[in-house]
């Protein structure tokens, strides 16, 4: 019978199979015992009938003890105790059967004999049968891989890829000396040099990193041991889902957040809480990367009511459902509005603030690309600065309490039309705080969020994919990251710290070189750089210059340090604002530039406010205004 004649038996069947192997061994042992207590081969050593007897009485204890429910392919400890007990009652039985009907030529150490016998006879069959339906069919072609950790995760994991799957494991990789050298499930424990040798001898192209409760910190260690090696790096993010029979493909990539090493900070509750829950919370961009986690989580908090504003139509629809459905299948009450507009127009927000009671407003909305943004300069002015001043007029015109604006670090000393747009918005905010005391304004600066969409992260896992080039603009740029749920989390618990125009920044750890996190990816693929040290790799790494009014690094702060808050990870900026007398008439010609396509004068208001601001090159490429004009008719 193959192996698959084994596994495709039903139930019954396997039944059946299981109580006649017993039912031939049971006496089968009886007779060895006797056999060997006597010395001599003969059939004659014991009448038939007591090992008649002996089986009638095994199989029904067996089956009282439950044997004959254990599945074979997940046979552990519990079959072992459940025979042990059979079969020492089995031998009570014999032993009394011995005594009462007075067997002749029957020793007393015969019991004990048989027990031994019968034991190894039902325990060996039933996991050689697990043995053999669990090994890898001869044409099954399964991957060769290394286990990094060699405690009760890695273990575990080997048990189960040897069941199912397309894993083959050859070996384990521990860092711990104690362990080096010991065998594992029959497998041995190398150490990480010896990785190399391990990848030319048996062909190992992945390595599996099982380590339980693995800080982040110690997730960074692993893989930066790992990194050098031409393996692909995978982490199992959850053993006991793999234990529990789930394929040992579920082991994910390395992702960001693990080369970052990133701790996150728990959140305060009651700073989560505060300006959320039992509320009316409006968020704007609510279908994009950053405004759609603020949905997820401040709808888990218990808003009263959750307003989520986007102008995608296709956006708000996804983002609506989701979160319709979370609500069902979490039992949320809250109520959930969808609208649909844009915030250039006041009077739609205004009104919807109103209308919703909205006393939370998250603006989240905005233009973020860099290079986008330098060629349609008007859109994001309108959108990311003038939007904000419409959104925040309308808050307090609404009694709105909190508003809390998400920015970028893009903002701070501000060379491009992105980062000016955005410390408008900043500005705004702060001279309205000063002006008014209904709304409470405060704004939160953030880096690069992880798997943003058109972030470089998955920018560069789409072009590993394909097998390069890998793209980076130059050698020395670097990025702050942070994972968008962190972010997110951090910009609630700022919400609730604002006492009126402060600036927030996010503790985003250390700055990422680019081209290293290109290389550290590449490598945790399973990939070598192609460069001048190695020109027969696999993927290359192009530098294609940065772009007009991109920074070689980003800041965080504009003016000379900060200030701790309640929260480790959240900082208060320390920096001047200017009053909205002085603001107001640069609003006021910014708005009749954009609206007459005047970009002369957009480029001069940019240039005063915010010094280095790279628009040349974006201009260089607009139309002239007297062209423009032509275009819709109204010269000639």
């Amino acid at each position: 019978m193959n192996r698959e004649a084994i596994r495709w038996l039903t139930r019954p069947q396997k039944l059946a199979l299981a109580i006649a192997s017993d039912c031939m061994i049971i006496p089968g042992a009886l007779w060895v015992a006797l056999v060997l207590r006597h010395g001599h081969w003969s059939f004659d050593v014991v009448p038939f009938w007591p090992g008649f007897a002996v089986t009638l009485a095994c199989i029904p204890v067996f089956a009282h003890l439950g044997l004959y429910r254990h599945v074979m392919r997940y046979l552990g400890p519990a079959v072992i105790w459940t025979l042990v007990k059979g079969i020492l009652l089995t031998a009570v039985a014999l032993t009394a059967l011995a005594y009462m009907v007075q067997l002749e030529d029957f020793p007393r150490s015969v019991p004990v004999i048989f027990a031994l016998l019968a034991f190894c006879g039902t325990a060996g069959t039933r996991f050689l049968v697990r043995a053999y339906a669990d090994a890898a069919p001869a044409n099954l072609v399964r991957k060769s891989v290394a286990v990094y950790g060699a405690g009760d995760a890695g273990a575990h994991l080997v048990l189960q890829m040897r069941r199912s799957g397309n894993y083959h494991p050859v070996a384990f990789i521990d860092d711990n000396q104690q362990a080096i050298g010991r065998i594992v499930h029959g497998l041995e424990v190398f150490p990480v040099t010896a990785l190399a040798e391990l990848v030319a001898s048996h062909g190992i192209a992945q390595v599996l990193v099982a380590v339980d409760s693995a800080s982040a910190e110690d997730r960074r260690r692993i893989i930066e041991k790992l990194e050098p090696y031409p393996v692909r790096v995978r982490l199992i993010p959850d053993i006991q889902a793999v234990v529990a029979g789930a394929e040992p493909a579920t082991s994910w990539d390395v992702e960001i957040a693990d080369l970052l090493g990133r701790d996150e900070v728990p959140p305060l509750p009651h700073l989560l809480r505060k300006s959320v829950t039992h509320r009316s919370v409006l968020v704007t961009g609510a279908g994009g990367s950053i405004g759609s986690e603020l949905c997820r989580q401040i709808l888990r908090l218990g808003p009263s009511r959750l307003v989520v504003l986007d102008q995608s139509e296709y956006a708000l629809f996804e983002i609506e459902r989701e979160l319709r459905g979370i609500a069902v299948a979490e039992g949320i009450g809250s109520s959930i509005v969808t609208v649909l507009g844009s915030l250039v127009s006041r009077a739609l927000v205004e009104r919807t603030m109103r209308r919703d009671g909205v006393e939370t407003v998250y603006h989240a909305a905005a233009y973020k690309h860099v290079s986008l943004a330098q060629q349609n300069i008007i859109q994001v002015i309108e959108n990311n600065t003038l939007a904000t001043l419409h959104t925040a007029q309308a808050a307090i015109a609404a009694g709105v309490s909190n508003f809390i604006l998400i920015s970028t670090d893009k903002a701070v000393r501000a060379r491009n039309v992105l980062g000016a747009s955005k410390r408008f918005a900043e500005m705004i905010l702060q001279a309205l705080d000063d002006e008014n005391d209904s709304t409470r304004f405060c704004m939160v600066r953030c880096g690069n969020v992880l798997d943003s969409s058109g972030s470089v992260v998955p920018l560069f896992l789409e072009q590993i994919d394909k097998g390069g080039p890998v793209t980076v603009t130059h050698p020395k740029v670097t990025r702050y990251f942070m994972t968008i749920p962190e972010a997110v989390a951090l910009v609630l618990q700022a919400g609730s710290l604002a006492t009126g125009g402060d600036v927030f920044v996010l503790d985003m750890g250390a700055p990422v070189k680019i081209h290293e996190l290109a290389r550290k990816m590449i490598r945790l693929k399973g990939y070598n750089v192609r460069d001048e040290h190695n020109p027969k790799g696999d993927i290359e790494i192009h530098f294609t210059g940065l772009l007009p009014g991109e920074k070689l690094t980003e800041e965080l702060l504009v003016g000379e340090g900060a200030m701790g808050t309640e929260h480790r990870k959240i900082l208060r900026a320390v920096e001047s604002r200017m009053p909205w007398s002085e603001l107001r008439p640069a609003l006021a010609n910014l708005e009749s530039a954009c609206n007459a396509f005047d970009y002369d004068t957009i480029d001069r208001l940019l240039a005063d406010l915010f010094d280095g601001v790279d628009i040349a090159e974006a201009l260089s490429r607009v139309p002239k205004r007297g062209e423009i004009l032509r275009l819709h008719g109204s010269e000639g």
